[in-house]
């Protein structure tokens, strides 16, 4: 039913007098008013909400029914404005963020690990797909956020930032190439057995896009949807892999893998993106981590370090 709030309070102010003059007198205006209002809600319920005792007015069994709906909402209201208080607050909400595998090494211990530390109320949804599946996903709003690797413009999506992320050569200490201090060519690098991902894969579309350029094919032996599977092959000496440094962070920090810039134009052209879809309001808590994952993602941008 679709009855006009002030009514509501008449009657609630009414019932809680236990008159309607002194309802009146309370609510500053004419008794008259008053009835007249109260009349109105009782044809609405084509019911009696009241009635007159030599102690005053007292609800009838539908009046009573009213006053608890009326209380049963007072509390869902206060209950609905807490909840918009915490969240604008940044206490409660849920974020669905869509990544390529390549962030995930570094992306929970450091700009998630950041966010959730200040804001502890709010959920992270978290899921990997393929470049398509992370534009389909923003797109669709089946994610908030996304992170991409290699694709420049869409009509579709704001890009909130994108950093420079060559495409680099990934390889165990002791390979034959991790030697040389020269940025290698695509011929050298051809000419040793690779692991790479599967070909509908962004970072396999720009490798091969390169070798194509270039007029060689790569040595591949190991091909994979998984990022863990190259960087194994790499420390295994088995294989050559080519990945963007930040995929492999952690490990060319510790040593245990490292990079040799690759001479090829459109590897050193790649850059990550943090995209939404165009036209979409984001949250203040979505503001929030699209900040800490901008950061996050400069920082890779800057000089790379010695042991790269």
């Amino acid at each position: 039913m679709d009855i006009p709030h002030q009514r509501l309070v008449y009657f609630q102010v009414t019932v809680e007098a236990g008159s309607i003059r002194r309802a009146a007198a309370r609510l500053n205006i004419a008794p008259s008013a008053v009835s007249r209002q109260i009349g109105l809600l009782e044809e609405a319920m084509a019911a009696s909400l009241i009635e007159r005792t030599r102690d005053g007015v007292q609800p009838t069994r539908v009046g009573e029914m009213l006053l608890d709906y009326i209380l049963q909402r007072e509390k869902l209201d206060q209950h609905l404005g807490e909840r918009l208080d915490a969240y604008q607050r940044l206490e409660t909400g849920e974020i669905r963020l869509i990544i390529g595998e390549g962030f995930v090494g570094d992306i929970i211990n450091s700009p998630l690990r950041a966010f959730r530390k200040q804001y502890p109320g709010i959920t992270l949804k978290v899921d990997t797909g393929s470049m398509q599946s992370i534009i389909d996903s923003v797109i669709e709003d089946e994610a908030d956020i996304g992170l991409m690797y290699h694709e420049r413009v869409h009509p579709q999506l704001r890009f909130w930032h994108s950093s420079p992320q060559p495409l680099v050569a990934i390889m165990s200490p002791e390979h034959p190439l991790a030697s040389e201090a020269h940025a290698l060519t695509l011929e050298e690098v051809s000419q040793h057995p690779m692991a790479l991902w599967g070909p509908s894969h962004g970072v396999r579309q720009l490798m091969d896009d390169g070798f194509r350029e270039a007029g060689v094919r790569p040595h591949m032996v190991v091909q994979t949807n998984s990022m863990e599977v190259l960087k194994q092959a790499a420390r295994s000496e088995l294989c050559i892999t080519l990945l963007p440094a930040f995929a492999s962070a952690r490990e060319l920090q510790e040593g245990v893998l490292i990079a040799r810039d690759v001479e090829c134009a459109s590897f050193r052209q790649a850059r990550a993106h943090i995209i939404t879809r165009v036209g979409r309001r984001m949250p203040r808590a979505s503001l929030q981590l699209l900040r800490h994952l901008e950061r996050w993602i400069a920082a890779f941008s800057g000089p790379r370090q010695e042991a790269w």
